[in-house]
């Protein structure tokens, strides 16, 4: 096949989170995968939407109101959280800004940036089904 090589073996091709509220969703995670990360909407259907960067997709997807009757825990067994790379201390602190003024719950503000150890420099958040999600700085 010509053209762009396929990834390496093993590479994440794709993640699906199902959601309680699609539309609430989308507004916290079009935001953050978009605007502040660089993703673009991959593919979008009346009842899910993707994000696409490089050759990885996260996908979310309304969960049927038959299965909304127990609510998300990340202390449940299944997905714990999201863990996405910054450039910078200083862009984990403007993200850490812009997600107070959108009202994000930060987790673990009392060790706030160092919540995963003192070599670890990272905001913790929820989205709006209370799925943790980190950001890192790469330095």
């Amino acid at each position: 096949m010509a053209g762009k090589p396929h990834p390496n073996p093993g590479t994440l091709h794709h993640i699906e989170i199902y959601v309680s509220d699609l539309e609430c969703s989308v507004a916290f995670w079009e935001w953050l995968l978009v605007g502040e990360f660089g993703y673009e909407r991959f593919q979008q259907w009346d009842h899910g939407i993707s994000f696409k960067q490089d050759d990885t997709y996260l996908v979310f997807v309304q969960t049927d109101p038959a299965f909304l009757d127990i609510d998300y825990h990340r202390k449940r067994t299944g997905l714990n959280h999201l863990a996405f790379w910054a450039e910078s201390r200083n862009r984990v602190d403007e993200l850490t800004e812009k997600l107070r003024v959108r009202d994000v719950h930060i987790l673990y503000e009392d060790t706030h940036p160092y919540a995963g150890g003192p070599d670890h420099y990272a905001v913790f958040c929820e989205d709006p089904d209370g799925i943790k999600v980190e950001i890192v700085a790469r330095e």
